[in-house]
Formats: C-alpha cells, structure tokens, sequence
C-alpha cells in the first residue's frame, strides 16, 4: 500500500531525543501490526490501543501487515506518547505515503505525541515541554499534542502547537482534510513570574527568633544551604515553611528549566503552561536514597532535581537513613545528579537550596533552659553522628533557634515581614545578575567556583586577620573556608557593599561556628 514517516521524541533525562516513526503498510501477509525500535512494554501495548481506536474512529480495521520502526533503533523508547505518531503514520501509508494533499501539515517538519483511548481521544502525557524544545531544535515546525498540554508546549519560541482533541482531528490535520479550523498556539510575547501569594504564611508571625530570620535571609539572598539545630517548638518548622514568601521571582530561563524537570515526572497541572513559583519540596524522612536523588530501572528525576531554582527542606535530619543524605553530597558540590542504569546515562539539574532542621539531641531538650535533657551523652553522641562531616561542611550556615519562654513571647513586638524580607533579598539577587551577567557559570553566590571567589571576593588586610584567626582557632576545611567566602559575599550583598569586610567575614564565622561547638 504504501511507506509513511512521522516525527516524535523520547526522553532522556531532561532533554529530548528526536525519534523517526516510519510505518510500512502492505498486503503481503495477514492482517497485523509489529513494533520494533526498542520498545518498552506501553509501546509495545500501544498496537491495541492503536488498531482499537483507529476502527472506532470511523477508519476501520488495519487493511494489511503493517511494520512500525521507531528510529534510532538503539534508544529505548518509553512511555504511551508515540500511539497517536504511530496511529496517524499508519493511516498515511494506508493512503499510499506521507506526502499530504494540498493543504495539509507537511509530514517532514510535523512531530507528534499522545495517548489513545480506545474511543480515539487523545490523552494528556508527561514531557511535553523538554520534547517540544528539543524537537523544534531538530527543525520540527508543527507539533500536534493533547490539549491539556498544549499551554506547556506553546512556550517554546518558533513552534506552532496544535491542540489535537481526537485521533480524527490529527489526521484530518496531516492530510488537509481539517481545512483551517484548527489554529495554532504561539509562545506568549512576555512572562512574569508570580508574586507570592496573599494567604501564604509570613515571617512577622514567627515572634523572636530575629538572629535565626537574618541568617535565614542570607541564605535565601545567597541561596546557600542552612541547618537550624534547637528543641522542639521553637520555631524550626515555622521559619523553613515560610521561606516561599520571600523566594525572589523567576526568570524566564530559570521558569523554562524548572518546567521541564516538573512535566517529565508529570507534575504540571493541566493546562498550564511554566511553573511560576520557585518549587519547594519537603519529602518524608522515611524517603528512599533513589527518591531523593533520582534513578530507577529507566532513570527519573528525585527530589533533588524536583527542588532545582528553589528549596529543598528536610526537618528531623538525622532521621533520615544513612545513605539518602550520603548521596545529596555530590549534587550540593556540583549542582547535578548522573543516574547510570543499563537502560542508558541520564544528568539532571540539582542547584537546590537545603533547607534542614533537627533536635540537638534524641529526646530534643539538650541544652533547653526550660525542660531537662533524659539523654546519655553516647546517645547525643550517636544522634549527631547520624550528620557525617563531609555533609555537614556542605552546609554553609549552621545556626541555633533557642527555646523562648511562654511568657516572653506574649510580650515580643512583631518582627520584620516577609514583604519587607523579600525586597532585602531580590536587591541583593539584583546585584548578583549584573556581577555574573554575560558568563556562563554561577547565578548566585553559593554557585561560585574557586576561580569566581578569588575574582569577586578580595579580602583586605583586616579580613585576612579576621579569617587566618578563624582558622587557626576552629580548624576550618579549605571547603569551609571558600564557603564562608561566598556567606561573606552575600552578607556585603545585602547591605549594598561593593566589597567583603572584616565584620561580614565575622558574620559568616558565627553562622558557621556551630558544627565545631555542638559537634564536640
């Protein structure tokens, strides 16, 4: 009968791969249809679905043995989106080819993706937006998706996305029967990343607890990594939840690359087109080590690269298993995860910011002036052993919420808000930008390398005192030291200074001063 060729894609990682769907149609043999390409067990599924909801679209039974090849024949290819490419190629070369009457998308520049029902509708599916980008940089022009996912896909600039309802729309679409009913969806001309919202919880309701807000601040200006160790009650929690509200926006790159990651494990709401709000995620402490950094027989993204551009916040620390927190090492010193299974290599972006709290002990109350502490002090021992040192230098401000007294907290002002917070912090990712505008590298202080710290980080004579001191007298690690750099650097940030001073390094010393007092 005739030969076809669509386009699709398969993903790997966050990017996509393009994907040839060439449909062979002939009346040698008994009616029937066989894939091959590498597919995996919902593509090799995908044939019922197919042949089903071409007969119930009105097109009948399969009118010969067919062959589909998904090319490159190598690449695994997953997941139920190549049913509507495979469904609609081989209703092309049942016509005798992919070569459209006039009026219709022309097949070599079209790319496809969906899930069918056995009716013909065409069902939403996840990845939309990394194979969009990636199929429009292969020269696809058109793209036929479900309209649930058409917003996400209509971001990617130079690509027109058609939202295809049934398999009856995508076809008539391809061969030009549709005759211009259907009209495509365009990039948006701007983007504007959303404010946070009005009923999210805000800093002026934590009272006290003012030396924990500013080291929070910095953190969040700089995007380093914070761990608050007090008993329980004290505010820990209350202080990480509130942390969205003075998130800065956005960009569009950073909105893109978030969405992305978020639509491969099909966590963008329907209809939606980028996530506007930075994510920020807070998994269980019983969260498995493949969970939290990704992997898995075909490799997905963990919740390392879910908090990716935002927060990661882990509360009770040291509950979490062992070797869940060994492996987050890499991805903070290198803002990436490399997942290698037999299925293939995947890398995923994981510039987070951690976000962690614990107890200073098993039962909480160590060192609480209020209650008394029933712990051994090999059970303390043990408990913050659980934190490994090469860890815990990771974290850049390691800082204390002490217990307050009921009583002193009915009397306690209302502290800064998060709007008043939030201006303090862009000001501060403002001047960052315009410091690493026009490079590839750091977007932030805490994404600096050794190169970008002794470039934007020129210590004076006092502040090599301050720092020379530090080190001799707590035995800091060079890590530690180039950390306390860049907390230094963001400190100067916020208080609009060109360059570090004695007492920002100072700052920066005492926000780190205590994995060498309550670790020993």
């Amino acid at each position: 009968m005739g030969f076809a060729k669509l386009r699709s894609g398969a993903l790997l990682g966050i990017d996509a791969i393009p994907v040839r769907i060439e449909a062979d149609v002939s009346h040698r043999g008994d009616p029937q249809m066989v894939i091959v390409g590498l597919p995996d067990t919902a593509v090799k599924e995908s044939q019922h679905r197919v042949l089903t909801a071409m007969a119930n679209s009105g097109f009948g039974d399969l009118r010969g043995h067919a062959t589909v090849n998904l090319a490159p024949a190598d690449v695994r290819k997953d997941g139920s989106l190549f049913d509507l490419p495979i469904a609609v190629s081989l209703l092309l070369a049942q016509l005798g080819g992919d070569r459209p009457p006039e009026g219709g998308l022309p097949a070599a520049a079209t790319a496809l993706a969906g899930e069918l029902s056995l009716e013909g509708r065409v069902c939403p599916v996840k990845g939309i937006l990394p194979l969009a980008a990636g199929l429009k940089d292969s020269g696809v022009k058109a793209f036929l998706v479900p309209p649930e996912n058409a917003a996400e896909a209509s971001v990617v600039r130079g690509l027109d996305v058609y939202p295809v309802r049934s398999l009856r729309q995508a076809f008539d679409l391809l061969s030009g029967a549709d005759g211009g009913r259907t009209a495509p969806l365009r990039a948006p001309e701007s983007f504007d990343s959303a404010p946070p919202p009005d009923d999210m919880p805000d800093f002026a309701d934590v009272k006290g607890q003012e030396m924990a807000k500013a080291a929070i601040a910095v953190a969040v200006a700089g995007g380093h990594n914070i761990l608050m160790v007090g008993p329980p009650g004290t505010g820990k929690s209350m202080l990480a939840r509130r942390i969205p509200s003075i998130l800065p926006p956005m960009s569009l790159d950073e909105a893109l690359e978030c969405t992305k990651i978020h639509s491969i494990a099909g966590l963008v709401p329907p209809g939606s087109s980028v996530l506007r709000e930075r994510p920020f995620r807070s998994p269980h402490h019983t969260v498995s080590d493949v969970a939290l950094v990704g992997g898995g027989a075909h490799p997905s993204p963990g919740e390392v690269t879910l908090a990716h551009g935002g927060v990661l916040f882990l509360d009770e620390l040291p509950e979490f298993g062992r070797n869940a927190l060994e492996v987050m090492r890499q991805p903070l010193e290198d803002g990436f995860v490399v997942v290698s299974r037999a299925a293939g290599t995947a890398r995923f972006p994981a510039r987070f910011m951690l976000v962690a709290a614990m107890n200073p002990c098993p039962c909480g109350y160590y060192g609480d002036p209020n209650r008394p502490c029933r712990c051994s002090r090999p059970q303390v021992q043990r408990y913050r052993s659980r934190i490994s040192g090469p860890l815990l230098d990771r974290i850049d401000l390691h800082i204390s919420v002490p217990a307050l007294r009921a009583q002193d907290l009915q009397s306690m002002p209302r502290g800064a808000t998060s709007a008043e917070m939030r201006e303090k912090v862009v000001r501060a990712r403002e001047a960052q930008a315009r410091r690493f505008a026009g490079r590839p590298g750091p977007r932030t202080n805490a994404a600096m390398q050794r190169r970008d710290i002794e470039r934007y980080c020129h210590m004076d004579a006092e502040c090599l005192q301050v720092m020379n001191f530090a080190i001799a007298r707590l035995g800091f690690s060079p890590r530690s030291h180039d950390r306390i750099l860049k907390v230094a650097r963001t400190v100067a940030d916020l208080a609009g200074r060109e360059n570090i001073a004695a007492s920002d390094i100072q700052r920066a010393i005492n926000w780190r001063d205590l994995d060498r007092t309550l670790w020993t």
